[in-house]
C-alpha cells in the first residue's frame, strides 16, 4: 500500500490551524520511535556540546517536525530546513511564519548531492533521508564541508537488518515505507567507513528499533497504516485504536531508548568534525 497519500490526507486535517499542526507534531513525537531517539540525542547535545545559540541544518526537513522541535530545544538558534519537495518547503514556510518563528527557522529547496555551505553549521540533522540517496558518500562529504570545526552530524536511518519491514513478504507489508529506498539499510561498519572517508572522526553508531521498538512500530504505525489503506472508515476509529494501544507503545518506546541493542532495524549515528 502507499504511505504518502495517507500522510497527505492527515496533513489536510492537521494543517487547518497552527494549533492543530502543533498537535500533529506532538503526536508524531509521541508515536514515532525515531523521534524518541532523535529528540533524546538532541537534548544531550544541547546539554553537553551546544549550550548557546548555534546554526543548524535540517537536511531533509519533510513536514518540519524536527525543525520545530529544535527551535524549542536550541532556543534562539538559527535553523534552515532543506528538502527536494517544493510543496513541503512552501507548507513549512507558511506554518512557521504563522507561529512567528520565521526569523529563526526557514526552508528552501535543495538537492543534498549538490548542497554545500562551507563552515556554516554547528549541527546537521538528517532523519530518514540517506536511504533515499544513491550518492550517499557525496552527501556525507558535503555535510562535512558544511560543518564548522567541532560540528556534529546526527543521522537516523534504517539498518540492513530489515528496516521498515524490508525482509517481510506478507501481503500486508507496508511497501509504501520503502518504495523510494535505494538501499535496504546500512550496516554499522559500512556507514562508519563512509563517514570516516568523508573526514568525520569519533563516529558513534548504535542500533535502534530493537525488539521492543520493532513491536511498537507495528502497533503504532504499520497496522494503522495498513488499515487506513483498506478503508477510510478507519479514520473515525483511529482515536479509539490509539486510546487502547498508546500506553503499551509508550512503554515499548521508552524501553527501546534506554537500552542498548545488539541488533535492530534502525541506526542512530553521531559523527564529529574535528
Amino acid at each position: 500500500m502507499e504511505y504518502d497519500p495517507i500522510k497527505r490526507r492527515l496533513g489536510v486535517v492537521f494543517n487547518r490551524t497552527p494549533f492543530l499542526r502543533k498537535v500533529f507534531y506532538t503526536l508524531l513525537d509521541l508515536l514515532l520511535l525515531r523521534a524518541w531517539h532523535v529528540n533524546r540525542e538532541l537534548r544531550l547535545l544541547k546539554k553537553k556540546s551546544f549550550p548557546g545559540k548555534i546554526q543548524i541544518l535540517d537536511a531533509g526537513s519533510g513536514f518540519g517536525q524536527y525543525s520545530f522541535r529544535m527551535s524549542r530545544i536550541f532556543a534562539g538558534s538559527i535553523i534552515k530546513g532543506v528538502d527536494v519537495k517544493q510543496e513541503q518547503i512552501d507548507d513549512c514556510n507558511r506554518f512557521f511564519s504563522s507561529t512567528g518563528l520565521q526569523e529563526r527557522v526557514s526552508f528552501e529547496y535543495a538537492d543534498l548531492t549538490k548542497y554545500i555551505e562551507p563552515y556554516s553549521y554547528d549541527l546537521i540533522l538528517s532523519v530518514d533521508v540517506m536511504e533515499h540517496i544513491e550518492e550517499d558518500e557525496l552527501v556525507f562529504s558535503n555535510f562535512h564541508t558544511s560543518l564548522r570545526n567541532n560540528g556534529v552530524l546526527l543521522i537516523s536511518t534504517p539498518s540492513d537488518q530489515g528496516g521498515s519491514d524490508t525482509h517481510e513478504h506478507d501481503k500486508d507489508a507496508v511497501h509504501g515505507f520503502i518504495e523510494e529506498h535505494v538501499r535496504d539499510g546500512y550496516g554499522i561498519k559500512d556507514i562508519t567507513r563512509k563517514l570516516n572517508n568523508a573526514g568525520f572522526k569519533d563516529v558513534d553508531v548504535r542500533y535502534t528499533y530493537g525488539f521492543p521498538g520493532s513491536l511498537s512500530w507495528k502497533f503504532s504505525m504499520k497496522y494503522p497504516i495498513v488499515m487506513l489503506g483498506k478503508s477510510k472508515a478507519f479514520y473515525i476509529l483511529l482515536p479509539f485504536y490509539y486510546l487502547i494501544t498508546f500506553p503499551f507503545c509508550v512503554l515499548l518506546n521508552y524501553s527501546d531508548v534506554i537500552f542498548r541493542h545488539k541488533k535492530g532495524t534502525g541506526l542512530l549515528v553521531k559523527a564529529y568534525k574535528k
